[in-house]
């Protein structure tokens, strides 16, 4: 039986600089879908459509359906109640947008402008 030999350090061949672009970029892709699937934006534009459709349906309503609700145009009141939250939700989304990932511990952070030394 032949045996092959095996390479232990396979990944010699990538320099300190690629691993650090490799991790890089990682991170932003991660940072991105942390972004994209932010809860506040589904939750709040949910909100935002159900509360138009149900806000429509309030302002459509014939006055038997008033009537049923004790003569509360319940289906107005709650679409404008679900539009105002889905609106916070989307404006929390604004003002506060997800920050970015922070440094992996025990990787210093390089400055910047190394040319200036």
């Amino acid at each position: 039986m032949s045996e092959h030999p095996e390479h232990p350090n396979r990944a010699a061949h990538y320099t300190e600089q690629d691993v650090q672009r490799e991790v890089s970029e990682l991170e932003s892709r991660s940072a991105t879908a942390a972004r994209i699937f932010d809860l506040r934006r589904i939750i709040g534009g949910l909100f935002v459509v159900y509360g138009v459709i149900v806000t429509i349906t309030g302002i459509t309503d014939g006055q038997a359906a008033i009537d049923k609700a004790e003569g509360v145009n319940i289906n107005l009141w709650t679409g404008i109640g679900m539009l105002l939250l889905g609106l916070f939700f989307l404006a929390w989304l604004k003002l506060r947008p997800t920050p970015p990932p922070l440094p992996p511990e025990g990787v210093p952070e390089e400055p910047e402008d190394r040319e200036a030394r």
